[in-house]
């Protein structure tokens, strides 16, 4: 067995082992409320304000298990492991047990485990494929989220034709399915490949310094807009869907191609070249989800909704990895504390999201204006990203003359 061999194994088997934990705790223990709500919708146990509450409260759970990551010293594989259990035993709940204050209290829990569990298995995996040589396969971590969406839509409408609690305790249970899978390569042994220690590396100047502290506080603040962005359509697309095209299945299958688009999008994602910009990245990702949120209200149709659900989709997680690029750019080995404030400022932009949109969408019948919103919040984080990178270039030039 050669040496190259066995790290190529333990590459795939960590890739796999962080795909199948983001695909239980963002696929199913985030986002199986998507495909849930129009059933629990049309059983009376929510309205639409209630719904978008119990989805604010599932991201407030995430900004909070975000904000908390940088205290916690617990093993990274111990974290992974409690979250994957607790999603499971969440998903469960909401099944069995009933009440509006029950399922809130639920929600949120279940937001605190996906954060946590996001963090800790990206940074372990992150660190098993560096370890291993294997960089390129992040972009196979990052398709997990995109596989769960995909289960929740394609197994939501089926499942739920024996109504809501039985999706639910459906989802908890193939949670549970995918977690013993895994289980046993979430080991204990973090440092077994321990990686080679690099020189350090040259004091910055002060110049230097300067600017990326402010490149932080930018990718922090935009980071929050693509939450906003995005996250309207990524809760009430079922609603959505069926409110324009009524009477028809089509509906049922746009949140399950959302998924599937996460696929290729992380993918192709992982690709990019490193020298490319990390910042040009993200404002085109951005652009592009804008684009996806202004066919749904521009052109209503089975078409319209199929594009711009691939559209959003595709740079879902790939924005994610670019801004998780950027801020190992920005602070290296020491990023964490950079990623965990971006991904409270995620969290903060997905919690006002389905607050202003449902509301809104409840009094007018319509959520044409919330989306037109939510795609002009993506466009100015599009625009404000390539003004940070010109700027950039035109400070590099001047320190250079």
């Amino acid at each position: 067995m050669s040496l190259i061999g066995y790290d190529r194994r333990g590459a795939w088997r960590a890739a796999l082992a962080c795909m199948a934990a983001l695909a239980v705790a963002m696929g199913l223990g985030r986002f199986a409320f998507t495909p849930m709500l129009p059933i629990m919708l049309h059983e009376g146990k929510l309205d639409l304000q209630a719904g978008g509450v119990l989805a604010s409260l599932n991201y407030l759970g995430y900004f909070l298990g975000a904000m908390s990551c940088a205290s916690i010293r617990l093993k990274a594989v111990s974290m992974v492991r409690g979250g994957l259990i607790a999603t499971a035993a969440l998903l469960l709940g909401m099944g069995l047990l009933h009440g509006f204050t029950v399922w809130g209290a639920l929600r949120t829990a279940a937001g605190v485990m996906s954060a946590w569990t996001f963090v800790f298995a990206s940074g372990w995996g992150l660190r098993r494929l560096a370890e291993t040589g294997a960089p390129a396969l992040a972009g196979v971590i990052y398709t997990g989220p995109g596989i769960g969406i995909a289960a929740t839509g394609l197994l939501g409408g089926a499942v739920g034709r024996w109504g809501s609690n039985a999706g639910w305790i459906g989802f908890g249970l193939l949670s549970l399915v995918l977690i013993a899978l895994v289980w046993r390569i979430f080991s204990d042994g973090e440092a077994a490949h321990a990686a080679p220690q690099a020189a350090p590396a040259a004091a910055p100047t002060a110049a230097e310094s300067a600017a990326a502290r402010s490149d932080a506080r930018w990718l922090v603040a935009l980071y929050g807009l693509a939450g906003f962005g995005y996250i309207i359509t990524a809760t009430f697309l079922p609603v959505i869907a069926r409110q324009a095209l009524p009477g028809t299945n089509w509906p049922d299958l746009f949140w399950p191609l959302f998924g599937l688009a996460v696929v290729p999008g992380a993918l192709i994602g992982a690709r990019a070249p490193l020298h490319w910009d990390n910042r040009l990245l993200l404002g085109a990702a951005y652009a592009l989800q804008a684009l996806g949120v202004v066919l749904s209200v521009a052109w209503p149709t089975a078409i319209g909704f199929a594009l711009g659900s691939l559209l959003l989709g595709m740079p879902f997680t790939a924005i994610t990895l670019f801004a998780m690029r950027d801020a190992r750019r920005l602070r290296g080995n020491a990023a964490a504390g950079l990623i965990g404030y971006a991904t409270a400022s995620y969290g903060v932009g997905q919690i006002l999201g389905p607050l202003f949109a449902a509301p809104l969408a409840q009094r007018t019948g319509s959520f044409a204006v919330p989306l037109l919103v939510a795609a002009g919040a993506l466009g100015m984080g599009a625009a404000l990203f390539i003004a940070v990178w010109r700027r950039s270039c035109v400070t590099k030039g001047i320190s250079n003359a």
